[in-house]
């Protein structure tokens, strides 16, 4: 069957983190491990329920900075710092929109509240057919419901549908559905095997 439409994760393939010495530098001044920082921000409870549309990201950063020791006004300036090595692979993004009108393309994210305003402001929606931000939704990868909710959208099947993520977990969840599941690796890897299919 032929492919109608691409769909990709955001962090790891989209944005990834090129430089990590912020971060460290972060973790470092607040005397903690770098992996442990990264813990908090990403796998605590508090971001689960940021991703779920529960909590606000306001509402995730001050529990991060409670944790951390740190006052809540310090929230903004930890989180400038610990994106400050994270990049926008425009390139991927040009890719993306070359998909289009011949193909459907898509978004499908775990991420918080502030996901889609954070694409206005960067200024990359464009590219996009189908933006699913799990915190608008509710639903959270590898869950089969936000991949079904982004077929929909796009008014394609899972066997006319890839979806590119960073995360093994997540390829295999679309798989299941009957998706084409393409385990991002670098940029150059995921164009080949894109135009290799479509």
């Amino acid at each position: 069957m032929a492919i109608r439409a691409v769909f990709f994760d955001l962090g790891g393939v989209i944005v990834r983190t090129e430089f990590q010495s912020p971060r460290q530098h972060l973790a470092e001044r607040l005397n903690q491990e770098y992996e442990d920082l990264v813990r908090l921000v990403f796998e605590s409870e508090t971001s689960r329920m940021a991703s779920l549309g529960k909590l606000s990201v306001e509402e995730h950063w001050a529990a991060v900075v409670e944790k951390l020791h740190l006052p809540v006004t310090e929230s903004k300036a930890v989180y400038a710092e610990f994106f400050a090595g994270d990049f926008l692979d425009r390139e991927l993004v040009a890719f993306i929109d070359s998909l289009r009108p011949a193909h459907k393309t898509g978004l499908i994210t775990n991420a918080w509240g502030d996901m889609r305003s954070y694409l206005g402001r960067e200024k990359v929606t464009g590219a996009f057919d189908v933006l699913i931000v799990s915190a608008e939704v509710g639903v959270l990868k590898p869950q089969p419901r936000i991949y079904e909710l982004a077929l929909a959208q796009a008014g394609v099947t899972a066997q006319e549908a890839i979806f590119v993520d960073d995360t093994a977990v997540n390829v295999e969840a679309a798989a299941k559905l009957g998706m084409t599941g393409i385990l991002f690796k670098d940029r150059e890897q995921t164009i080949s095997e894109i135009n290799r299919l479509i």
